[in-house]
């Protein structure tokens, strides 16, 4: 189904970096908790089910790109607060976008 320019930009999608991980054992699936820096739009919490491809350690400090206005999910007893995207692999799996270069956190994506 085609959408419009008005509905692309309706969608806020930023770039921002980890800066705390941990590991999140009330989740259905395996997944983590994430603190991501987006600048001046703050300090955002998600829930990831990127346990697969990532340590934790390769997850500390690394950008990514996540949409940051959809309304808060609750996930177990934990609020997430924005959508890290990624692409799926062939087993469905995520790969995280990140930017080709680093930038400065909270750029817009467009």
């Amino acid at each position: 189904m085609p959408i419009t320019w008005d509905d692309f930009e309706k969608v806020d999608i930023r770039a921002g970096t980890i800066i705390e991980v941990r590991d999140f054992p009330q989740a259905r699936k395996p997944a983590y908790q994430l603190l991501v820096d987006f600048g001046e739009l703050g300090i955002k919490r998600s829930s990831a089910q990127i346990t697969v491809h990532y340590s934790k350690e390769e997850l500390l400090n690394r950008q990514v790109i996540a949409v940051v206005n959809f309304p808060p999910k609750q996930i177990a007893a934990f609020i997430s607060e924005c959508l890290i995207l990624g692409v799926y692999d062939e087993n469905k799996d995520v790969i995280l976008l990140q930017p080709g270069k680093p930038v400065r956190n909270g750029m817009k994506i467009g």
